[in-house]
């Protein structure tokens, strides 16, 4: 019995590598523009940032993350242990008063709740663990 969990635990973690024994995420090296915020509550309904272009993420290689938020950077780690999952440390992030209205501390925050994501074509999906929605972004590079 301990054999066929042995063998079963080494399919399923090769099934989840790539070449060379780790997995390697397709998010790596990427940078994306936050078109909205998704609620799964429909009486909070979707918002959307007044300007795109405030609000990046980039996911290094190394497994650093960088953002744009607003007027506030944003750097922390990211990581990927497999196929579409996803989570991230706590941000370090400056804190300016970007104006009413900023999305900035919002993202900071349910950035740390998100625990996978979709990819299709040019549109990332991070989704919050507990169905407690979705931030999507579209690729820029």
């Amino acid at each position: 019995m301990r054999t066929l969990i042995a063998v079963s635990s080494a399919l399923l973690l090769s099934a989840c590598a790539s070449v060379g024994g780790a997995y390697t995420s397709p998010l790596a090296g990427t940078t994306w523009r936050l078109a909205e915020l998704q609620s799964s509550d429909d009486a909070i309904g979707d918002t959307r940032p007044d300007d795109p272009a405030k609000y990046e993420i980039s996911f290094s290689a190394d497994g650093a993350a960088s953002l744009r938020l607003d007027c506030n950077r944003g750097t922390g780690t990211w990581s990927s242990p497999g196929e579409n999952q996803l989570t991230f440390t706590p941000l370090a992030m400056t804190r300016a008063f970007c104006g009413e209205g900023s999305l900035d501390t919002r993202v900071a925050r349910e950035l740390g709740f998100v625990r996978t994501y979709v990819r299709d074509g040019d549109t990332l999906t991070l989704n919050m663990m507990a169905d407690g929605g979705n931030l999507v972004w579209t690729r820029t590079r």
